[in-house]
């Protein structure tokens, strides 16, 4: 297919690279123009100057931005360039309230939004293991979904727009109450005089195991916060949820709670450290 994909951040340009790889050909835009430059470069494809001329003539845009705001500029830019009955996916997390709007307006345009957050962090987007949670028009879902399937290791529709931010939000609560716990049960351990490895060897084959368990217990007992989702990121994520929940009714009283010891590590300088660093804050003198 002909595709076009805005923003090349550390999900961003892996995930390009993806695409490029399956046989796409492929159009890259970048608000910092000489990362879009070594882009194509890397896998000889055209850095546009502009997001419109990326998206020309696109049947697929992807987007991998920052934040609402942004999702709204670039498809606003994107939408009258690509081809007649276009598909923009968006990759970004954003609020549900977003994704209804942009396929709205995708709609009156005679093209498509599927909003499509991902899980797996970096490290998913670099080996394409990504998961993908999409909400939209199920004919535009199924051209996409062929075409996501060069970065991800399982893609689905959830329902209509708004759903794949729907879900990516729960993604969002239950790995901040799953955090909380490890580093919880961390400190816990070191108090009472344990060796934090052999508490793991001892409790990652039961009950307690855990992908975040695996991937960061080592790191945490070693205070390193420097692999994956950053905590500025995660606090972003946390407001969409609660936003959210002040909406729908539902009640988040732990996730309300976590979102305020993010607050803590983000004054403790940890702004940049990886959602693991919840342990930080526990032991700090």
């Amino acid at each position: 297919m002909k595709v076009a994909f805005v923003g090349l951040g550390v999900m961003g340009f892996p995930m390009a690279g993806h695409l490029a790889k399956a046989g796409h050909e492929i159009a890259v835009f970048n608000r910092s123009p000489e990362k879009a430059q070594r882009w194509a470069q890397a896998h000889a494809g055209r850095a546009g100057a502009s997001v419109a001329e990326a998206a020309h003539d696109a049947e697929i845009a992807f987007l991998c931005v920052g934040n609402d705001d942004d999702v709204r500029g670039v498809v606003s830019q994107a939408l009258p360039a690509m081809a007649a009955g276009g598909i923009i996916v968006d990759h970004t997390t954003t609020s549900a309230k977003v994704a209804r709007e942009m396929a709205d307006l995708a709609a009156r345009d005679g093209r498509f939004f599927v909003d499509a957050p991902v899980s797996g962090g970096q490290a998913g987007a670099e080996n394409g293991q990504l998961t993908v949670m999409c909400g939209g028009d199920p004919a535009a879902y199924a051209r996409a979904e062929p075409v996501i399937m060069a970065f991800a290791k399982a893609v689905r529709l959830m329902g209509e727009a708004g759903a794949g931010q729907l879900t990516k939000m729960v993604n969002q609560i239950a790995i901040a109450g799953l955090v909380q716990g490890l580093a919880e049960g961390m400190h816990f351990a070191k108090r009472a005089g344990l060796d934090p490895l052999e508490v793991y060897e001892a409790i990652s084959k039961g009950a307690a195991q855990s992908w975040q368990m695996d991937n960061r217990w080592k790191t945490m007992a070693e205070g390193k916060f420097d692999f994956g989702f950053a905590v500025d990121w995660m606090r972003k994520d946390l407001g969409l949820v609660l936003d959210e929940a002040a909406s729908n009714g539902a009640t988040l009283e732990a996730t309300a709670l976590i979102d305020g010891f993010y607050r803590e590590v983000q004054a403790m300088g940890g702004r940049r450290w990886d959602t693991s660093s919840l342990v930080a804050r526990l032991e700090k003198p």
